[in-house]
């Protein structure tokens, strides 16, 4: 996705564009990175779910451990073979969450940054001047503005895609109704 961004950039400043494809080509790098922002989101929603399970995986790690030592306390060999099985298997998933977390966060701190040099690559693309700073205030409010739309796109994306969901799920209770209200002769 990046690499098509950068060529449409390199497209419209590499040669002389007609002001109809540069229009086109604008638009398509700005479809692009509200692709990328929203991308983005979904980035930092698996971080934040990665990181709800690894808390989750210690605290059991944690619990696996106390019961251990109970058991142990007490001298229940059967409890304290099973707390340890279960120690070694939380144990485990809290390494294999640490290592998922780690690149999660290393794969969106990369995603960020190149969505931030695509947001000024856009901008400058606008200016019409590769590579010189942004003094044109209102081509980057175009850009900021259509990256607000794209969040609220998002939202309302996720917002229909509830809506539906809620709708299947009414569906499906009706249906059941109706089969249940069928068999008892109503």
């Amino acid at each position: 996705m990046f690499e098509s961004f950068r060529q449409s950039l390199r497209d419209l400043m590499d040669r002389a564009t007609p002001p109809e494809e540069r229009r086109a080509g604008l638009a398509r790098m700005k479809q692009t990175l509200v692709t990328a922002r929203m991308g983005l989101d979904d980035l930092r929603g698996g971080v934040d779910k990665t990181r709800q399970r690894l808390e989750i995986e210690r605290r059991e790690l944690e619990t696996m451990r106390r019961r251990k030592g109970y058991a142990a306390g007490i001298n229940d060999a059967e409890t304290l073979a099973l707390a340890e099985k279960y120690e070694a298997h939380h144990a485990e998933r809290v390494a294999v969450l640490e290592r998922k977390l780690d690149a999660q966060e290393a794969e969106l701190s990369i995603a960020e940054r190149d969505v931030a040099e695509m947001t000024a690559e856009l901008k400058q693309a606008m200016l019409g001047v590769p590579g010189a700073p942004s003094i044109n205030d209102a081509a980057a409010a175009e850009v900021d503005a259509a990256l607000d739309e794209s969040s609220n796109i998002a939202s309302e994306l996720d917002a229909l895609g509830r809506a539906r969901a809620r709708a299947e799920r009414d569906a499906d209770a009706e249906q059941r109704l109706a089969e249940l209200k069928r068999r008892m002769g109503k």
